[in-house]
């Protein structure tokens, strides 16, 4: 990511994070069932936790941007975490999906075609060394 990316997304999620984590957990969760009504069993906690543990780590990660190696093992981790779960690697393209109806909609006039770029930038990357995490974990059972 270039700098410019990093600040687009430092600065979108500073907005975005304002706002109460169910409110927008909760617009990305009924994205993410509508797109993909099947997923809704991989979650066994409320959607209201759910909500704050995503936003949380979201946070922790973007907090992270400048310095993603620091954090590599920790998305490994969580990369192993979502296999136990039960999640495909095709399903992060719907997440993103989820994602970036619920930026878009949140950040509404900030939701620039450079902003929308950036954050597709970030979560490419993630989601990339996740899916790579994962399969390497598969390849290891």
């Amino acid at each position: 990511m270039t700098a410019q990316q990093i600040e687009h997304v430092k600065t979108t999620w500073a907005m975005v994070a304002k706002i109460d984590p169910v409110t927008v957990g909760g617009l990305f969760y009924n994205r993410l069932f509508e797109i993909a009504p099947e997923l809704r069993g991989m979650f066994r906690s409320p959607v209201e936790e759910q909500s704050k543990k995503l936003l949380s780590m979201i946070g922790y990660v973007i907090n992270k941007l400048d310095k993603l190696e620091t954090i590599i093992d920790e998305v490994s981790k969580l990369a192993q975490r979502h296999v136990q779960y039960g999640v495909k690697a095709e399903q992060y393209a719907i997440v993103a999906q989820a994602l970036l109806w619920t930026l878009e909609k949140g950040l509404a006039d900030a939701w620039a075609p450079e902003v929308k770029e950036s954050w597709v930038t970030c979560y490419t990357i993630l989601a990339n060394a996740m899916i790579a995490a994962s399969a390497d974990m598969r390849e290891a059972a």
